[in-house]
């Protein structure tokens, strides 16, 4: 039986019990409270008996520290398994964040409790940066770098909240390093006449949408949602809000681009979409993916690209994907390219393309109108 005492220096009681291997050792109570301190030695030896018998499991150990809690702080010591706190922290970010983020942290977590096992069941308490290794090993075989070190991330960023909760004592996925990419994507911009040859490849409404990519440098999630509401014709400008950065817009329009735009057939409605088809697939699948993959097929047929083939390569579809050196985000490049060319300034340039930094920032900056007319017009007519 278990019996207390006090030693010198310390206010609290000690226990004094045997543990299942027959060894006396010495336990703290953690209280002043001679009553508590009785509590929780009769708790400590009725594990070290059940320890003894074999009957000493996870979920008793977790039972008993939970008494301890209890009995020391009058309060219920917080618990959960690894899958249920990265459920419930899935469900915090749904209202935190848009559909799309929420849907690729999901794609995420749910990766890692599949390749994570039995272990997901366990206490998160248990989760160590060696599991969370092994899964990242697991995940690398068929994902490419990118999407395993943003997984990290998730993890990351997971385990952070899982530490301010106080459901675990120490961040294990800051332990994790990222990979290094063995090799860098090689993305080029495309040349004039590679452009030329995607116009003569496309419809007319994806005509319209590789104009827009050369003549913006905008992303293909923001060309494909304008709609008329949009578009200035009468000032010949766009005026838009990016969905990846919420960054309000104006952008000059091209010539080039102006004369396309004055081809569409004008409706009444200022929300209607200026690239029906495209925005209907946008809104349907919430995601540009699809997208990519027609505008993948348009640099097939321009001979541009080769077609994804992994059954003549001898790979599954899980496999990874080769990364092209070509994509729509390429015209983004050709247009940052071109105007580096043409001499335009760099915080005129940015302002055009969008791109946020330190250097440059609209709080203190503002660009001219005219300044950002001529850097469009110093493109070339591509058509």
């Amino acid at each position: 039986m278990a019996w207390l005492r006090k030693i010198p220096k310390s206010p609290y009681w000690q226990a004094i019990v045997y543990l299942p291997d027959g060894r006396k050792t010495t336990r703290s109570t953690g209280t002043t409270n001679k009553r508590e301190a009785q509590q929780i030695a009769a708790q400590y030896e009725q594990s070290s008996q059940e320890g003894r018998s074999g009957l000493l499991t996870e979920k008793r150990v977790r039972k008993t520290l939970s008494d301890f809690y209890f009995i020391a702080n009058k309060d219920k010591l917080q618990a959960s398994t690894t899958e249920d706190y990265f459920r419930n922290w899935l469900k915090r970010k749904r209202l935190e964040n848009s559909r799309l983020t929420a849907e690729r942290y999901t794609s995420h977590v749910d990766r890692f409790l599949k390749h994570l096992g039995a272990k997901a069941k366990q206490d998160i308490m248990h989760l160590n940066s060696k599991d969370i290794s092994k899964v990242l090993e697991k995940a690398s075989e068929e994902l490419a770098t990118s999407t395993v070190n943003m997984m990290v991330k998730v993890i990351r960023a997971a385990l952070k909240q899982a530490h301010r909760d106080g459901f675990v004592d120490t961040n294990e996925g800051t332990r994790v390093t990222l990979i290094k990419r063995s090799e860098k994507p090689k993305r080029r911009p495309f040349t004039l006449g590679e452009i030329r040859e995607l116009l003569k490849a496309a419809d007319f409404e994806w005509e319209g949408i590789i104009l827009c990519g050369y003549y913006t440098g905008q992303r293909l999630g923001d060309i494909v949602l304008l709609t008329w509401e949009n578009l200035d014709l009468v000032n010949s400008q766009l005026i838009f809000e990016t969905k990846k950065t919420s960054r309000s817009m104006v952008i000059p329009i091209a010539s080039a681009l102006k004369r396309h735009f004055e081809k569409l057939p004008a409706g009444d409605n200022p929300v209607a979409p200026l690239f029906p088809s495209a925005y209907a697939s946008r809104i349907r699948n919430d995601k540009v993916g699809p997208l990519s993959n027609q505008f993948r097929k348009i640099m097939v047929n321009a001979d541009l690209v080769k077609a994804f083939d992994h059954k003549s390569k001898g790979k599954g579809r899980s496999a990874k994907r080769e990364v092209s050196e070509l994509s729509f985000h390429c015209l983004r490049h050709t247009t940052t390219s071109a105007f580096h060319n043409a001499g335009v300034g760099g915080a005129v340039a940015q302002d055009l393309i969008g791109h946020d930094s330190e250097a440059i920032s609209r709080q203190y900056t503002h660009i001219d109108m005219a300044a950002k007319r001529r850097a469009i017009e110093s493109l070339p007519d591509i058509l």
